[in-house]
């Protein structure tokens, strides 16, 4: 099966990015992977609401593979990550570079399918509906928050 993201594999003696503020690891079974809320402390503005988050070997390389599109508020946070491709989409998504500290090093929008992506600075990526980076004047240098996503009932 075709991998979307082509990160670096784990090393041995990896250890996950513990700037992540929730990770699905640390949740029961039974409950959904909790979802992140992402706003851009710059502009003042929001790019997520419903963020997922692939920090496991298996969710990087299934990233949105077997989607129809993304939902506005909804994306994926790909940690860690240098480099996509959108080989077997079925929409244009737009990304998001991040460092370590969250600062946006690379943005590109309304990417299409069967394309490659990378920036090397960057130590993850998100993947957002196309039109987020325009809506929400997301640019190099900005800094981003990861909060939790407001809950539903």
């Amino acid at each position: 099966m075709p991998a979307l993201p082509f990160c670096e594999p784990e090393k041995p003696g990896f250890q996950k990015d513990q700037s992540l503020p929730m990770s699905p690891s640390s949740h029961p079974v039974d409950q959904p992977d909790p979802r992140l809320r992402v706003a851009n402390l710059t502009r003042g503005t929001v790019l997520a609401t419903s963020l997922e988050v692939a920090d496991t070997g298996p969710k990087r390389n299934r990233g949105l593979l077997g989607r129809e599109g993304l939902a506005p508020g909804g994306g994926l946070w790909i940690s860690p990550c240098e480099s996509v491709h959108t080989f077997f989409m079925k929409f244009p998504i737009d990304l998001v570079y991040l460092d370590r500290k969250h600062r946006v090093r690379k943005v590109r929008q309304a990417v299409p399918p069967w394309r490659l992506s990378a920036c090397l600075t960057a130590h993850s990526i998100l993947e957002l509906p196309a039109g987020t980076i325009r809506e929400t004047q997301t640019e190099p240098g900005d800094e981003l928050e990861f909060s939790p996503a407001p809950r539903n009932e």
